[in-house]
């Protein structure tokens, strides 16, 4: 499996930097009622206003303070630390839960946004030497509690390929509680059990033609995440039971988007990508000598060699992509 080279740091970060504090375009996710919700992004998002909507600018966060950890001597270190001191402020995030508090905002970003801010809370956690961290603790612990919440609430899991998605916001979620929140942690550890514990050969009608995530694969990977070694591979082989033969062989062949400047089509890149991501961490995580890690790693790296060189080709995917990316080089969120 390809591991995270400098110049894949550089070129996501320059990326990603690039489209941080980008205004235009512009996707609102939120409910208008009146001319005062119709203001321009960086008026709404003080913080986070660039990247076309809400959540890429949140995740390009994450990933900027994920590289400037990882890689301290990066060529962007100090454009990332002076931006990061100029736009995760307090009076910004103070701005951005005034948005969550307006009326109608209740389901804004739900669950995938929500997920992606407490990773980057967790990341900025990692850089003590930084105030990021605690400008952003009063926007992390609304969402935690919205995301306790919801999960509480909601009757079955969504098992789709894109945002929606219950698997991927509890992976990510459960990786920030397990530093503080234990209460998030075990909603989500019984969620799972609940929702995923009993699932037993998966067919994997997939993919969608414009997801970025695998319903399958994300499921197992959150498993991963959550299980003891035994009871993983336990699960994992009643979950897909073909896996070491390749199949269902829709999970281990790579998919090309037919239109990359579709902001839908698109998410095919994102597709292999976390692909990439999910099965790195599935073989990772299985016993060594289990017949899956062979042909996981080897769709890993299939996947992301489908996509790791069309990052750039359409700003549809450019104002995202690099943050799977990442994850599949070794990012943990």
């Amino acid at each position: 499996m390809t591991q995270l080279e400098r110049q894949d740091a550089e070129r996501f970060a320059a990326l990603t930097l690039a489209n941080l504090t980008r205004r235009w375009p512009w996707k609102p996710g939120h409910v208008a009622y009146g001319p005062e919700d119709l203001m321009p992004p960086d008026a709404l998002h003080p913080a986070f206003y660039g990247s076309y909507d809400w959540h890429s600018c949140v995740h390009g966060w994450w990933q900027v303070l994920h590289l400037l950890r990882r890689v301290p001597d990066l060529e962007q270190a100090g454009a990332i630390a002076s931006l990061a001191d100029r736009t995760l402020t307090a009076d910004a995030i103070a701005g951005e839960i005034a948005m969550f508090d307006r009326a109608g905002a209740a389901t804004f970003e739900r669950p995938y946004g929500w997920a992606w801010l407490l990773a980057l809370h967790g990341e900025a956690r990692c850089h003590s030497e930084r105030r990021w961290a605690a400008t952003l603790a009063p926007l992390a612990d609304l969402l935690a509690k919205r995301m306790a919440a919801y999960l509480t609430r909601l009757s079955h899991p969504l098992r789709q390929g894109a945002h929606g998605n219950s698997a991927f916001a509890m992976l990510l979620a459960h990786h920030w509680a397990k530093r503080g929140n234990e209460a998030l942690a075990q909603t989500i550890e019984t969620r799972a059990a609940d929702w995923f514990g009993a699932d037993r050969d998966c067919q994997a009608w997939e993919p969608d033609g414009d997801a970025f995530l695998s319903p399958a694969l994300i499921e197992a990977a959150l498993m991963a995440r959550l299980l003891p070694v035994s009871q993983f591979t336990d699960w994992f082989d009643g979950f897909l039971p073909r896996s070491g033969d390749r199949e269902p062989r829709t999970l281990f062949v790579p998919v090309t988007p037919p239109d990359r400047d579709d902001a839908k089509m698109v998410h095919l890149d994102g597709l292999n990508l976390s692909r990439a991501w999910c099965w790195r961490l599935i073989g990772d995580t299985l016993p060594p000598g289990h017949a899956t890690i062979h042909v996981a790693r080897e769709a890993a790296a299939s996947h992301l060699s489908q996509s790791l060189p069309h990052l750039a080709d359409s700003y549809m995917g450019s104002h995202w992509l690099a943050t799977f990316a990442l994850l599949a080089l070794g990012g943990e969120a």
